[in-house]
């Protein structure tokens, strides 16, 4: 096992690994675009009474109104559960306003699938009915990087977006597994080890073998590492077993499983091997940000926004096995 010299370093590092995934999820500020927050948000049915709004390929700012992760909804006889509420109030009344074309039945849950901002900002426009549903471990992480959260975003994409924000933790936390009955379809929820994040939570709908993954799965948008590499690519292997036939990531198109994993592994893989080999070389961590992941650039989509990130979190990861 190879040790730093620079052990002391080590919070200072975590904290900037924060800091750098906050500010890249919000992008550059800018003036805020007026639209009517009745406004419906546009959503597409994936498969019977499952809605999903997919969110753009893109730096959360305010003229998208955080509207960058894939959101969505599902119908049951008896009530609904949506699955992230998005970026932004703003985006989550749209959402709201969408659910209620549709249907005039209770909300009875909303699924956070992990703590990041652009899934769970607009958790207070179904804050009035709706239980809230999270991996055990979401609440500490709230708790730990809410208010940092809140200012980064607030200078980024605006007091008028932020106004509203509150980080609303759940009060029905799944240890390991649990089901959500809404009425003849039963939601299968899994909390994961750390991975994307420590706080990883998937949704599986047996009946129309749609599968939500939150974050452990991006398609088209590069992976974003705040968790652990090594869980990240074991959950992976755990992930492909779920008997799923399409997947709606957190980020990008919809795609068939498990096939859809295959690009996301290639790139931690490459991640990985590059970084391992740094290490071995005795190369510092700069060489891991300037290098590591390169081969990977023209096959994703905000590549230089993340992939330094990525890198640097790997080598600190990986430099204490």
């Amino acid at each position: 096992m190879r040790r730093s010299s620079d052990t002391t370093n080590r919070p200072s590092r975590a904290r900037s690994v924060i800091t750098a995934l906050c500010m890249a999820f919000a992008g550059m500020p800018g003036g805020i675009r007026a639209e009517e927050n009745s406004a419906a948000l546009a959503v597409t049915e994936i498969a019977s009474g499952i809605y999903i709004h997919f969110g753009s390929i893109a730096l959360m700012n305010d003229k998208n109104t955080g509207a960058t992760a894939n959101i969505g909804f599902v119908i049951g006889h008896d009530a609904i559960a949506v699955i992230d509420t998005g970026g932004s109030v703003r985006q989550a009344r749209r959402l709201l306003a969408a659910i209620r074309q549709r249907s005039d039945k209770p909300i009875r849950y909303v699924v956070n699938t992990h703590a990041h901002p652009d899934h769970l900002f607009g958790n207070a426009a179904f804050a009035d009915s709706a239980i809230f549903v999270g991996h055990r471990n979401l609440p500490r992480a709230l708790g730990e990087r809410g208010a940092f959260y809140r200012e980064a975003f607030r200078h980024s994409i605006g007091e008028d977006l932020m106004s509203e924000v509150k980080l609303i933790a759940p009060t029905q936390l799944v240890t390991d597994d649990m089901v959500l009955d809404l009425g003849g379809r039963r939601l299968a929820l899994k909390a994961w080890p750390a991975a994307h994040t420590d706080n990883d939570l998937t949704v599986f709908d047996p009946s129309t073998g749609i599968l939500f993954t939150g974050d452990l799965l991006f398609a088209r948008h590069v992976p974003v590492l705040d968790g652990s590499l090594r869980g990240w690519l074991a959950v992976m292997d755990a992930l492909a077993k779920i008997p799923a036939r399409q997947v709606v990531p957190g980020h990008g198109p919809l795609g068939e499983w498990p096939s859809a994993l295959d690009n996301q592994r290639r790139y931690l893989k490459t991640i990985a091997q590059d970084v391992r080999g740094m290490i071995a070389r005795g190369e510092p961590i700069a060489s891991a940000s300037e290098r590591a992941g390169v081969a990977e650039k023209t096959r994703w989509d905000l590549f230089e926004e993340y992939n330094a990130r990525n890198a640097t979190a790997a080598f600190s990861e990986l430099e204490w096995e």
